[in-house]
């Protein structure tokens, strides 16, 4: 179920579509002009399942706040910013980008300043290269971009106009007539509200640093190999399939799928995108499950935690350990683990420190402490832990814990 909310940034109310388990890898769908997250309203559901989705509407755009030119400056930068303080807020620390349009270049900035955190990245109809940029675009903007007269705003206040903004759903499409048009009405409604021109001008003139910042982002491209999907409606007036096909100059792991479609090609094609997505970012990794153990065990959703591990698991204590021992399935771990911790101790942790995966990804360490205070005795225990988890295809099916069994006795009175 996809959720909306708002959280505050900086002042300002951002609002989001958030859909799939928190645990799950996270993606984040950055949408274009002059639409917002509703744009991914059929595509959120497809994706779901795999991934915890993350739609914001920019600042001026959608259901945040548009507050007006003299109070917030509109540049790229910024936009960019907000998302960075979303994900932090949300303490979500990796996740694939998807791109469309403007997101493109505030995708483009989150992902060159820190591309350690990026899993893959998904362009749609977002413009990387100046082989992709028509005369139509370049005709509206280059002339504001060089002066900004009377006739250069008045042009760009146009492509604000209804007309514009159908157009831009319409043009290239394979079948307009079965378009909804609740897409575009919504666009122009809130497009039409006092002030919002004046943001989107801003945001017009600011385009021209994104140009500047081709060479910049293909030279990110190049150097670190982000795995990319580049799903491009073929038909788009504005940005051209060549610009497309320009990534397979700078990326070893790019698949192209041009689509019979325009601009705005996912109004068409949610499924196939989202089939494309789910193939080829929606396999877990064994750092993810883990990762997935200790963060439903950490909210207490005991259920699920141990819903993650293999139905034929190894659990492996260690000797002179007070809880366990050699278990063999989810089930015993449950009723002779952590049915006795809840039981014995007051309060009891395993705070993660640290996940390092093998380099053939059929193993992962874990390192951390346990705390707690036991119920009876009223000792404390704080003691540092590792735990060796292995993998298969993703499931955790043995698991082995090394710690000071001392601390243990100790703090229990033993």
């Amino acid at each position: 179920m996809t959720t909306h909310h708002t959280i505050q940034i900086d002042g300002l109310n951002v609002f989001l579509r958030e859909a799939g388990d928190r645990t799950a890898p996270a993606i984040v769908l950055l949408h274009g002009y002059p639409s917002s997250s509703h744009m991914f309203r059929e595509l959120i559901p497809l994706l779901a399942e795999r991934f915890h989705v993350i739609a914001p509407d920019m600042i001026g755009y959608g259901h945040s706040d548009a507050p007006s030119v003299e109070s917030w400056q509109y540049t790229f930068d910024n936009q960019a910013a907000i998302v960075r303080k979303v994900l932090e807020r949300l303490e979500v620390s990796s996740y694939i980008l998807y791109m469309h349009d403007f997101g493109g270049p505030v995708g483009f900035r989150i992902a060159s300043s820190a591309p350690d955190r990026v899993r893959g990245l998904v362009v749609q109809n977002a413009n990387t290269y100046r082989e992709g940029i028509s005369e139509a675009f370049a005709e509206l903007f280059v002339p504001l971009w060089k002066q900004h007269d009377e006739q250069a705003i008045a042009a760009a206040r146009g492509f604000m106009t209804a007309a514009a903004t159908r157009m831009q759903y319409t043009a290239g499409a394979r079948d307009a007539a079965k378009l909804n048009p609740d897409a575009w009405t919504l666009d122009q409604a809130l497009l039409d509200r006092p002030g919002v021109s004046g943001a989107q001008l801003a945001m017009f003139i600011d385009y021209q640093r994104n140009v500047a910042a081709y060479d910049a982002w293909q030279a990110y491209l190049r150097s670190h190999q982000p795995k990319t999907l580049v799903v491009w409606g073929k038909n788009d007036p504005f940005f051209l399939a060549e610009g497309a096909e320009s990534f397979r100059r700078d990326l070893k792991d790019v698949e192209i799928i041009l689509l019979d479609g325009g601009h705005f090609a996912l109004e068409e094609h949610a499924e196939t995108i989202a089939a494309q997505i789910n193939r080829g970012f929606g396999s877990r990794t064994g750092v993810d499950s883990v990762k997935a153990f200790y963060t439903q065990l950490g909210a207490g959703r005991l259920d699920e935690a141990l819903g993650l591990l293999a139905q034929d698991i190894s659990w492996n204590d260690p000797k002179g350990f007070p809880y366990g021992g050699i278990l063999r399935g989810a089930a015993a771990v449950k009723d002779t683990v952590f049915a006795r911790l809840g039981a014995e101790w007051s309060t009891f942790s395993v705070v993660v420190d640290q996940l390092v995966p093998s380099t053939d990804g059929a193993s992962v360490v874990a390192l951390g402490r346990y705390g707690g205070q036991h119920r009876e005795t009223g000792r404390r225990l704080d003691v540092r832990f590792a735990h060796l988890w292995s993998i298969v295809n993703a499931a955790l099916v043995r698991f082995e814990v090394f710690t000071d069994t001392a601390e243990f006795h100790h703090a229990i009175g033993h």
